[in-house]
């Protein structure tokens, strides 16, 4: 295998494990805010819980992201 696809077989590999990270971190923080809205508090605070945490997922999907840029950075 030539170095030139090598390192482009590793750039697919890591731009495909930021978008996985990233929709990960919103399903992630949605089916929680969902969870305590539906299970724990039985609708009463629907869908506030779950707004809550989709912005909690997508803070963490971003920081991640920039977690990730700053160690390709170095």
């Amino acid at each position: 295998m030539s170095e030139s696809r090598k390192e482009i077989l590793k750039l697919l590999g890591d731009f495909s494990t930021i978008g996985i990270t990233l929709a990960a971190s919103i399903f992630v923080g949605v089916g929680i805010g969902y969870w305590l809205d539906h299970k724990l508090f039985k609708g009463k605070t629907a869908p506030w819980l779950t707004l809550v945490f989709l912005g909690f997922g997508i803070a963490a999907g971003f920081r991640n992201l920039f977690r990730m840029a700053k160690r390709k950075d170095l």
